[in-house]
């Protein structure tokens, strides 16, 4: 798979621009997609927005993180990836509360949503795609914001399996899928950090 959201802190001016307007998305769609996801009991919706929390957060220290050199941007991404597993741990912990009492989360807010983030994504895309051919940078970028729009085609794939079953488990299920994928990053992220954090080998 292609590298995707690792973005240099060396950006010409006409791509900070792109970068903060899908950063401030990301962080918007976080928050509502968090807030809508606990209230409508939907384990896809949780785990799309710790996706785009990850987002935000490569995109805003991508931005602000500018010469702080190797060890710092390396604790940073500690940081980064401990929130990442530990939203991923709160979103099985949703999964594994949801099938034990049997809740059914509400395939309208899930649609709703869904298709709100699906929007903001596709915009997120469009903006990028103008710019995936600049460098290595921006693809990683769009790369990034097309894999969000596959995720919030999953959410509305869960909405619609839970509309015609009745049933929470094509939310459970697609939830936990967005949730490894994106926990097997926070993994990867994790471990490159303390690589650069461990003492250099001493001759």
């Amino acid at each position: 798979m292609e590298q995707c959201c690792e973005i240099r802190t060396d950006l010409p001016a006409h791509q900070r621009r792109v970068l903060h307007i899908v950063l401030w998305l990301n962080s918007v769609m976080f928050v509502a997609e968090f807030g809508f996801g606990i209230a409508a009991h939907s384990t896809a919706l949780l785990a799309d927005s710790v996706d785009m929390f990850g987002d935000a957060v490569v995109y805003g220290f991508s931005l602000y993180a500018i010469a702080r050199g190797t060890v710092w941007q390396a604790r940073v991404a500690v940081l980064k990836g401990s929130i990442m597993a530990a939203f991923g741990v709160g979103v099985l912990a949703e999964a594994v509360h949801k099938i034990l009492a049997g809740v059914v989360p509400s395939s309208e807010v899930m649609s709703g949503v869904g298709v709100v983030a699906l929007a903001a994504n596709a915009f997120c895309l469009m903006l990028l795609s103008r710019h995936r051919g600049d460098d290595i940078n921006m693809r990683s970028a769009w790369l990034c914001s097309r894999n969000d729009v596959i995720a919030n085609a999953s959410v509305l794939l869960a909405a619609g399996g839970v509309a015609l079953s009745g049933s929470g488990w094509p939310d459970i299920l697609i939830g936990l899928a967005i949730a490894a994928l994106f926990g097997n990053s926070a993994i990867g992220v994790i471990r490159d950090a303390r690589r650069h954090l461990r003492p250099a080998p001493v001759n």
